[in-house]
């Protein structure tokens, strides 16, 4: 069954790829989606036997790699948090699969795309059943490519191809990081395995090791570097800049990569290497920080975005500052929690954004929408219930994981911990101000697209609608369906040795603290209902009286132009620099090109001498004639006694 799981995406991504082009599009669809459902099935049932009843799983497939003394063998790992993952993976790519019929229904190229989506789930699914290192960084690599085909999918697009090159270089530079901490690893313990690292690590405690020069911690060191491939998976604050690009993929792209698979990478790896994290206290400060930091800095650019994907896009990046802000107080449980519950309401946003756009002829500007709840109710009534769960409100999924969050971080009684108690609150409250901002301009007051536009508008067909109803499921009950295993007095049996656990559980919860999220999403609708319904001019106003704050946020930061000034242009300037000087000038001037000149002059002037006239050549050899009697004269002479 845990084969099935794994391989069965990896088959679907073989037959669409290689057989597409004999067997059509509508075979691709049928077989792909297929094998997603019953790899989601099957992982439910797994999610039975393994974490519920708790037998955990270690199954050997084949040799990785054997060089020397150093051999790894491909295994699938399956305890609790690998189930919820399974679960998380799998039950999201199978709705998105499903989704993606009626989305892509006139693309010419779905064949390609259905097998880059079964890639994408198979690469996290290696990802996440890994054993050891190696192949964690094997699936880890797997979805950076998989999102790299899929967001320049529509590779005729400029801004598509921008796009993809731009999260493939960003994810690099995490990436670089992320390798020199498994090289750290391997010289530090000698070995990539999981349970060895883990048994070892207590004794690394206090040890250093030299690295640039300076004398550092060694498990300091080590979860720093890996955490760096977090921060650029999981788009978190200075590595953040490919997430809103990667919009330019199709819808379905987006709510697959931003809600289950490549962003939530990196909180799946900081939760496996909780007992390593748990040893660093420095790297865990460092990540509540960076967390914290993510979900302000995402909130505010949400707030004023006017592309829609782009807010739900924020908004992801906003998200996963919460998890990760979890994981830096030690609540490593409780940022798998949100992790869980984000995966439905957040691809149930992207897929309600997708149906919009696609019942708008492609339009995405939120300007040029408005009055679309007459107009596609049921669109409108699942955008709802999943604003609803974004925004934490009562008993809905959201309310459950991200409040929380916000509670864990208030009892960690230190400067980081109260640092991260106020950015994920005020985040509550921005981001109810920006969601109900995208529903009041999309859905509320007059269209402004354009009565042509309007009149080809429909709700989506069945194959958009029903996924949107199992999200729009989970994104109600899951939080309460699961609260007693993820946070409850089962998690101890639950989560097991899977993931590090707080010592002491919080049972005396004061109420102003309990009730202090949902005072800041009831604020932040209250602004957004004022500013967007009551006073619909005001907005504007404010636009005019704060311009340069407006773009401020609106370019999230200015972190693009940073960075184009920093890196960028300085990488341009020397690159044509050593291309006309270095290549053309040195290279080329004194090399090849340099010497075939020369002999091209020299021969030239030789072949003039080679006229043809018959007095040229006898004017050659009298000259040549007298240069000889001269030397011999003149030699004859030097000798003569």
């Amino acid at each position: 069954m845990y084969q099935a799981i794994l391989f069965l995406p990896l088959i679907g991504a073989l037959f669409a790829g290689l057989l597409g082009r004999f067997v059509g599009a509508r075979a691709c669809e049928v077989v792909t989606i297929s094998l997603m459902f019953v790899a989601a099935f099957l992982s439910w049932i797994a999610f039975y036997q393994v974490a519920i009843e708790g037998n955990d799983v270690r199954l050997a497939l084949i040799g990785f790699i054997s060089s020397g003394e150093f051999k790894t063998v491909w295994s699938i790992r399956v305890d609790t948090l690998t189930a919820v993952m399974l679960v998380v993976v799998n039950t999201v790519s199978s709705v998105v699969h499903l989704y993606s019929v009626g989305y892509m229904d006139e693309d010419p190229h779905k064949e390609r795309f259905f097998a880059y989506l079964s890639m994408f789930t198979f690469a996290m699914l290696a990802l996440v059943t890994s054993d050891d290192l190696l192949q964690l960084f094997f699936g880890w690599e797997g979805v950076g490519l998989a999102s790299y085909l899929l967001i320049g999918f529509w590779y005729k697009k400029p801004e598509a191809n921008a796009a993809a090159i731009k999260a493939f270089i960003v994810n690099r530079v995490g990436d670089f990081g992320f390798a020199l901490g498994i090289f750290a690893i391997f010289v530090v313990f000698g070995a990539v395995q999981y349970d060895t690292i883990f048994a070892a690590a207590p004794d690394q405690v206090g040890k250093t090791m030299t690295f640039l020069a300076w004398e550092v911690p060694v498990l300091e060191l080590i979860c720093f570097l890996l955490f760096m491939g977090a921060m650029g998976k999981s788009a978190q604050f200075l590595l953040h800049t490919w997430l809103p690009d990667a919009m330019e993929g199709p819808t379905p792209v987006s709510a697959l990569i931003h809600a289950a698979t490549m962003v939530t990478a990196g909180v799946f790896m900081v939760a496996r290497l909780s007992p390593l994290f748990e040893l660093a206290p420095y790297a865990l400060a460092f990540v509540a920080i960076i967390g914290a930091t993510s979900a302000f800095f995402a909130a505010t650019a949400a707030v004023v975005q006017t592309d829609i994907k782009r807010v739900i896009a924020y908004s992801t990046c906003s998200q996963l500052g919460y998890m990760f802000a979890a994981e830096g107080v030690g609540a490593f449980g409780a940022g798998m929690f949100h992790l869980f519950t984000h995966a439905c309401f957040k691809a149930l946003l992207f897929l309600c954004a997708g149906a919009v756009i696609h019942t708008l002829a492609d339009n995405q500007d939120m300007r040029r929408m408005g009055g679309l709840r007459k107009v596609i109710p049921f669109t409108w009534a699942m955008m709802l219930i999943g604003s609803l769960a974004l925004t934490a409100f009562p008993l809905t999924s959201g309310f459950v994981s991200k409040d929380f969050i916000i509670e864990t971080t208030w009892f960690d009684h230190t400067p980081v911990g109260q640092y991260t108690y106020w950015m994920t609150l005020i985040a509550a409250f921005l981001t109810a101000l920006y969601t109900w901002r995208l529903m009041f301009m999309t859905f509320e007051g007059n269209f402004k697209g354009g009565r042509q536009v309007l009149e080809h508008a429909h709700e989506p067909p069945w194959t958009m609608a029903l996924p949107l109803l199992i999200l729009a499921a989970g994104a109600l009950f899951a939080g309460l369906g699961f609260r007693h295993l993820f946070i409850g007095a089962d998690q101890v049996a639950f989560w097991r040795d899977s993931i590090v656990l707080p010592e002491h559980a919080h049972h005396d919860v004061p109420f102003w603290l309990t009730l202090s999220p949902t005072l800041a999403m009831t604020a932040g609708f209250l602004i957004a209902w004022y500013c967007y319904m009551w006073q619909p001019l005001l907005p504007f106003g404010l636009l005019k009286r704060f311009p340069a704050t407006n773009r401020f946020f609106l370019h999230a930061w200015y972190f693009d132009a940073l960075y184009d000034r920093l890196f960028v242009q300085p990488a341009k300037w020397l690159g044509n620099f050593l291309w006309k000087y270095g290549d053309g000038a040195v290279i080329d001037g004194i090399g090849p090109n340099g010497i075939a000149a020369r002999v091209l002059d020299i021969t030239n002037r030789v072949v003039r001498l080679q006229s043809g006239y018959i007095y040229h050549y006898a004017f050659v050899m009298l000259i040549g004639v007298a240069l000889l009697i001269t030397y011999f004269i003149v030699a004859g002479g030097a000798l003569t006694p």
